[in-house]
C-alpha cells in the first residue's frame, strides 16, 4: 500500500472525522472508501443517477460490487437481511447502523438490478457450498 501526506482544511477533517465516528470507522478508512468511490465511479461510470446513495467499489474478487455509499455494506447485504432473514428496513438500519432511508434505496436499486444482485448472491452462496 503506498503513502501518501494528505492536507485537508480542518472544517473539512472535522466533519470526515464525525463521518468515520458514525460509520465506526477510522478517518484514514473513511477517506480511503471516499476516494475508491469516487475513483470509481469516474472510471467505471456504473453508477445509476436513479440511485444516488448506492455506489459500485472494487470488491475484493476484483468485480464492480454495488454498496451504500459511504459505508462498507454492499447491497447484496442489505438484500439478504431483507429478503432470508425476514428484517424489516427499520431492523437493517439499526443492525447496520445506516439511516432507514439509505436501506430503502438499496431494496429499490435490488429491484432495479434484481438479475445482477440475484447473480453475486447465488455466486457467494455457491463458494461458501464448495468451502464446507
Amino acid at each position: 500500500m503506498a503513502r501518501y501526506p494528505l492536507n485537508l482544511p480542518a472544517e473539512l477533517k472535522r466533519e470526515a472525522e464525525d463521518w468515520a465516528r458514525q460509520q465506526g470507522i477510522s478517518l484514514n478508512q473513511f477517506i480511503l472508501w471516499s476516494v475508491a468511490e469516487k475513483v470509481g465511479a469516474l472510471g467505471q461510470n456504473l453508477d445509476d443517477p436513479a440511485f444516488p446513495g448506492i455506489t459500485y467499489r472494487r470488491s475484493a474478487s476484483g468485480q464492480p460490487t454495488p454498496f451504500l455509499r459511504g459505508t462498507g455494506l454492499r447491497v447484496q447485504a442489505v438484500v439478504v437481511a431483507a429478503r432470508n432473514w425476514k428484517m424489516a428496513p427499520e431492523e437493517i438500519s439499526a443492525e447496520y447502523e445506516v439511516p432507514r432511508a439509505q436501506v430503502q434505496q438499496a431494496l429499490a436499486f435490488y429491484e432495479a438490478h434484481r438479475a445482477e444482485i440475484d447473480a453475486a448472491v447465488a455466486a457467494e452462496t455457491q463458494m461458501e457450498i464448495n468451502r464446507a
